[in-house]
């Protein structure tokens, strides 16, 4: 791969937050530049994620389930145990309509996302336990998911927990399994594609962000302000539970912030696109899943520096003892 397109890959990649956060903010203010991106393309541009995930997962992600069971599966738990909660409370205490309760509870119900590996990369957390968290929780996600929506939303909407699944099924493990068989069928094409993944990545997200929100601009101007209050409190309250619930296991800093970081940091891509496929009576559902694609990458990129900060203070004071 030539230097410069590796390169601009990696400035892509970099600066997802921004880039993300900007295409957000254009498909608000006009909508009609974006005419050509509709909601109903989030199942492919997903698809091209999970597949790019598939690509870059090796064997070791998944040993660690095997090597270290207590930890990966305390961080499973915690990721489909108080992000659904967060979600259904908060919804509940903001008195949400039925549509962005919904939407709420797509994303707290969602496993985690890729780019909670990089957050905890740049944060110094477990690397190999976040990576093997998240496979994790995508691979329990078929079943997990559809039965926790069912369980908060299923009073307020109909439910299809069994059309969930097969969705689920459909956009994320078969693109993922497909991306391991490509991978091993031609291990040196696949790790010459590996180091512009995030870039694609970063491309589709920002497509299914502006998706959504330029086909949903004005009813966000009636109400933006409160869902992003919403998806801001969600994802704030999970990094800092996901961390309190690590620590009080006993985990080290390191394994805490992985935990933190792949609790708070949701696949909002998946709760777009189902939002939108199996819940399309409900337009506005999709919405939390766009903001919170935009705020997380936000957070944890500042989440990162304040753990960085917190090491640099560390360092500090270890000099002062010593001296």
């Amino acid at each position: 791969m030539p230097r410069t397109f590796r390169a601009i890959c990696k400035t892509i990649a970099d600066c997802m937050g921004v880039l993300v956060l900007a295409v957000a903010a254009l498909a608000f203010l006009w909508p009609g530049a974006f005419a050509l991106l509709k909601p109903t393309m989030t199942s492919p541009l997903l698809g091209v994620v999970m597949f790019g995930m598939g690509l870059a997962l090796k064997a070791e992600d998944f040993r660690v389930v095997l090597t270290r069971p207590k930890d990966a599966v305390l961080g499973c738990l915690v990721q489909f145990t108080v992000m659904p909660a967060l979600a259904w409370t908060l919804a509940k205490a903001f008195a949400l309509d039925e549509a962005l309760m919904l939407g709420t509870v797509l994303v707290g119900c969602c496993p985690g996302g890729t780019a909670s590996n990089v957050i905890a990369y740049l944060a110094k957390g477990d690397l190999a336990l976040s990576v093997g968290m998240t496979a994790l929780s995508t691979l329990v996600a078929p079943v997990a998911m559809p039965l926790l929506v069912w369980a908060l939303a299923g009073e307020s909407v109909e439910v299809d927990a069994a059309g969930m699944f097969a969705s689920i099924l459909w956009v994320v493990i078969a693109p993922i399994a497909a991306g391991l068989a490509v991978k091993k069928l031609c291990p040196r094409a696949t790790q010459n594609a590996v180091d512009c993944l995030p870039a694609v990545a970063t491309l589709a997200i920002c497509a299914i962000v502006a998706a959504i929100i330029a086909a949903n601009a004005s009813r966000l101007a009636s109400g933006g302000l409160q869902v992003a209050a919403v998806v801001a409190l969600h994802n704030v309250l999970g990094l800092a539970l996901g961390y309190a619930i690590a620590r009080a296991a006993g985990m080290p800093p390191a394994k805490r912030r992985a935990v933190a970081i792949e609790t708070g940091m949701q696949n909002s891509g998946l709760a777009v696109y189902l939002a939108t496929t199996r819940f399309a009576a409900y337009p506005m559902a999709a919405v939390p899943g766009a903001i919170f694609s935009v705020w997380h990458n936000l957070s944890g990129a500042a989440t990162a520096r304040i753990f960085a900060l917190a090491d640099k203070m560390q360092k500090v004071k270890q000099q002062t003892n010593r001296g």
